[in-house]
């Protein structure tokens, strides 16, 4: 597994001083994602973001994406990804707001059709150039012939979580609880609709900030997947019990009456 890089806020000065020179200043941190950790800069007078991290694919996807923002699916615009002497760095605009995951009963209802909207204009951005399905690669392509094919996936390895499944059997109930899912997931598969859309895939833990009833911005497309947009609706469903205040609120009713990157005519 690759942990997220460790950069201390001197090796972070030093870093903009060289490449940036006297253009930038004023650095502080920011709370660190998983994958990366993070600082607030000036850059030119204007208020930005550095990332750094060991997965500059990641904050390629993020640039990538950076160009479909719109009002519906605010996304900070990416200024610049490179390399840094230990990993990679992004830079972007500064974007504002509390996080989805800390807000109360009242802030969710408030917020929630924004997200919707937001779900909606992800499912709708053209994919014509892109291929595949699954996890996306900067250059558009995704490892995978099918959509079925992708949610399969879930059971192979990977380069961040390797051995995860041999982890997992020295649990053996958490293990059978997977498996009896996997095999019942094999089932479903059969037949699925195979749209091709955008997924974000990492709706919640950071990733979304909110300004009043409005996303002010969407982050961190790393997990972004080519796929059915409503993987993303039943994300929402899975989590949902995890945040006790929003317990009032019916998501499965909301998600119903939102078609979620489709037209009317189905």
């Amino acid at each position: 597994m690759i942990a997220a890089l460790n950069m201390p806020t001197a090796e972070a000065e030093l870093f903009l001083k060289n490449h940036y020179g006297s253009r930038a200043g004023e650095l502080a941190p920011l709370a660190n994602g998983e994958w990366s950790q993070a600082y607030t800069f000036k850059l030119d007078g204007g208020e930005c973001v550095i990332r750094f991290g060991q997965h500059g694919e990641d904050f390629a996807k993020d640039e990538t994406m950076s160009r479909f923002l719109c009002p519906s699916l605010p996304i900070p615009r990416v200024l610049e990804v490179g390399k840094a002497a230990t990993g990679f760095f992004s830079v972007s605009q500064r974007a504002y707001g509390v996080v989805l995951d800390d807000l109360d009963f009242s802030g969710m209802t408030a917020a929630l059709p924004s997200l919707l909207r937001s779900l909606d204009a992800c499912g709708r951005i053209d994919l014509s150039r892109s291929h595949g399905y699954g996890v996306w690669k900067p250059d558009g392509i995704a490892p995978y012939d099918s959509w079925p094919e992708a949610l399969l996936a879930v059971a192979e390895d990977n380069d961040r979580l390797v051995g995860w499944r041999s982890r997992l059997k020295t649990f053996p109930a958490a293990y059978a609880s997977f498996q009896a899912g996997y095999e019942r997931l094999s089932e479903l598969v059969e037949g699925l609709p195979q749209p091709r859309q955008i997924i974000h895939g990492d709706l919640l833990h950071n990733n979304v900030l909110v300004q009043g009833d409005r996303i002010s911005a969407v982050l961190d497309w790393g997990n972004s997947l080519y796929g059915d947009a409503l993987y993303d609706a039943a994300w929402l469903l899975y989590w949902w019990p995890w945040y006790p205040a929003w317990a009032g609120i019916d998501i499965r009713h909301e998600l119903n009456h939102t078609i979620v990157g489709r037209d009317s005519s189905g």
